[in-house]
């Protein structure tokens, strides 16, 4: 019997990306006309991965986050690793924002993409590994099936296909 081959899928964040797009952000609002004296600012916690947005109004914050948006897609992270949360009024008027990367696939994910596998009757197996999902298969065609299946549906977060063998 042939060793089975397989992949694991994966939902990580280059943090050396996000910090280069975090540096080039902080230096675009300190020197943009509009953003200047405004006291808009944004910082990030490396450690829990999250970013926080202070500004006077809801709108400079919109800017901040669009700012850091585009810095973010320049580097290649994508955006849909960021969830944002609703804005809560901070001191003296201002506005205050926080932004979480998304690390891992948790597990409500996880069933939902073996669901899919299983659904579509390609023959592969999939195994639930912490935050990773591992997809086994005899035939390297059939993971080629998978990974287009999961790359054709939207699980609202990047997913990638690492250690592929």
């Amino acid at each position: 019997m042939a060793k089975d081959s397989s992949f694991d899928v994966v939902s990580v964040v280059d943090m050396q990306e996000v910090d280069n797009a975090y540096q080039q952000a902080t230096r675009e609002i300190s020197q943009r006309y509009d953003l200047k004296g405004t006291g808009a600012s944004l910082t990030l916690a490396k450690g829990e991965g999250t970013f926080t947005v202070e500004a006077p109004s809801d709108f400079v914050a919109g800017q901040v986050r669009d700012i850091l948006g585009s810095k973010l897609v320049k580097r290649g992270v994508d955006l849909t690793a960021l969830r944002w949360d609703k804005p809560q009024a901070a001191s003296g008027m201002s506005v205050r924002q926080q932004g979480h990367l998304v690390q891992g696939i948790d597990a409500d994910l996880a069933k939902k993409i073996s669901k899919d596998i299983r659904d579509s009757k390609i023959k592969a197996k999939a195994a639930i590994e912490g935050d990773k999902l591992r997809v086994s298969s005899p035939s390297k065609d059939a993971l080629q099936q998978v990974i287009a299946l999961l790359r054709d549906n939207d699980y609202g977060q990047p997913l990638q296909y690492v250690n592929y063998r």
